[in-house]
């Protein structure tokens, strides 16, 4: 059995490999995308060794990471990895439980997310993959969400230029974001 801490940022992804005992197999930093998790998934295997032919009969790869979204994380889930998303306050307090100085880095966070999969994975749920439809959702979801939060930034500021230029237009229309307030409304409200 593999375990595979993965510290994720923006560019790149620091990444760490242990084994049962928990010593460590390799660290290396990955580029974000397929170049990266193409590196990731080639150093795995390097460590898996030479099993038969038959997927099923390869040792189990779990994965530690901070994120449960993303097209990484997703890549990760379809090899059939079993990844843990750790929420990073969690994975705070586990550094904190192991080191007094606090000091972070992306080295010891790879670190740290293996081994908390390698001894803690039970007291946490792993990502399950999700059906075509069930990731649609998701991303309409997401896509409505940010589309509320989007529209609430631009009544704020609406009001805001309002207030300072023609403060009598907030007294005439209570609720900017009213559908008969908006230009070009829908005309579905």
């Amino acid at each position: 059995m593999l375990f595979v801490g993965d510290d994720w940022a923006e560019d790149h992804h620091d990444v760490e490999i242990i084994d049962e005992d928990g010593k460590v197999l390799a660290r290396k930093r990955l580029p974000e995308g397929l170049a990266g998790i193409t590196q990731l998934h080639e150093l795995i295997a390097h460590h898996l060794g030479e099993p038969d032919g038959d997927p099923a009969a390869w040792p189990p790869v779990v994965v530690g990471i901070e994120t449960d979204r993303g097209a990484w994380v997703a890549s990760l889930v379809a090899a059939g990895y079993e990844v843990f998303a750790i929420n990073p306050r969690m994975a705070s307090r586990y550094r904190d439980r192991h080191s007094m100085s606090g000091a972070k880095s992306d080295r010891a966070d790879a670190h740290l997310l293996a081994e908390l999969v390698r001894l803690d994975r039970a007291h946490h749920r792993p990502i399950a993959g999700d059906t075509a439809l069930a990731e649609g959702v998701k991303l309409a979801a997401r896509a409505h969400q940010n589309l509320i939060w989007e529209r609430t930034r631009h009544v704020l500021r609406l009001r805001s230029a309002l207030r300072e230029f023609f403060p009598a237009a907030l007294i005439v229309f209570d609720d900017l974001a009213r559908c008969d307030v908006q230009a070009g409304c829908c005309r579905s409200c």
